[in-house]
């Protein structure tokens, strides 16, 4: 995970277009300045990262579905549930699979878990756009490579 590029997502372990579900996973930094703030004696992880988090994996499974076509922006998040406090340095397992498809959107479900425990949840839906420009696409993919993402082509 790194932070500071919001980058949150470490090594994409299972993609699985036919199921159309995606597995991630990601190490908390033992260290970071968002921790000075958050809170100062007592880091956490911010719920926000979270969600972020869950949204990166499932924008890789629908860039993986449409083969590096479209662009997955976040839309809007319904019934998140922070169900657990996350700590620095703790390993997250990040899943997410489609439910719905149509018209420019899809809305996926996703789950974080440590150590087994669903830690975090929520139903996200993403407007799908062909890529903006060029250099993202390139960026993307270079970003994917970093991440072990299977080529979909």
């Amino acid at each position: 995970m790194r932070l500071e590029y919001f980058q949150l997502i470490d090594r994409i372990v299972a993609l699985d277009l036919d199921a159309r579900t995606v597995k991630a996973q990601a190490k908390i930094p033992p260290t970071s300045t968002i921790f000075e703030g958050h809170f100062p004696g007592h880091p956490l992880m911010p719920g926000v990262l979270l969600i972020e988090t869950m949204a990166q994996t499932s924008g890789w499974l629908i860039i993986g579905l449409t083969k590096f076509e479209r662009m997955a922006f976040l839309a809007s998040v319904r019934e998140a549930k922070l169900r657990a406090f996350v700590s620095p340095g703790q390993d997250l397992t990040i899943t997410a699979r489609i439910v719905h498809e149509g018209s420019g959107f899809t809305i996926t479900k996703a789950a974080i878990e440590v150590s087994g425990k669903v830690v975090a949840e929520s139903e996200l839906t993403f407007r799908l756009t062909p890529f903006p420009d060029p250099n993202l696409r390139a960026g993307m993919r270079l970003v994917a490579a970093a991440i072990d993402f299977p080529d979909p082509q």
